[in-house]
């Protein structure tokens, strides 16, 4: 079945997506261990900088470009309507993170950063958007979702 996206017809490339998940995970696991809340600030602007502005001022984003190039893996064009939905979510998450650090939540903070961390793994080893996967859901059960 192929999906589309009414929010975007641009097309992004899922192998740069990849490797900015794998740099996000990398982030999220050194977080994760030192609670270190600047790694929490520089993922939370770069997301904005990405979803909000010109991907070419995000850092992330350059440096999986780089990768991408530098490696010699092919592109992968991939609806990018789905990929804003799923940066979306990765603000969402960066903003429970903050407030759980700001709180000195711990728990909330681990089991946040966790699932945080697993959608992005499964981006990085299986091609597997979950933010994605939820877009498409969402569409079929509202069609009119973010039109």
């Amino acid at each position: 079945m192929s999906y589309s996206c009414p929010i975007t017809f641009e097309k992004v490339d899922s192998t740069v997506s990849r490797f900015n998940s794998f740099l996000v995970s990398i982030f999220l696991i050194y977080y994760l261990v030192t609670f270190n809340e600047y790694i929490l600030y520089f993922l939370f602007i770069d997301f904005i900088i990405r979803s909000f502005a010109k991907k070419d001022y995000s850092l992330l984003f350059l440096i999986s470009r780089a990768l991408k190039k530098g490696l010699g893996f092919k592109s992968r064009p991939y609806d990018g309507g789905a990929k804003m939905l799923a940066g979306y979510f990765g603000i969402l998450f960066l903003v429970l993170l903050i407030i759980a650090n700001f709180l000195s939540l711990s728990l909330f903070t681990y089991g946040v950063g966790a699932i945080f961390l697993g959608c992005a793994l499964l981006d990085v080893f299986f091609n597997y958007c979950v933010g994605c996967k939820v877009y498409f859901i969402i569409k079929k059960i509202y069609p009119n979702f973010m039109t």
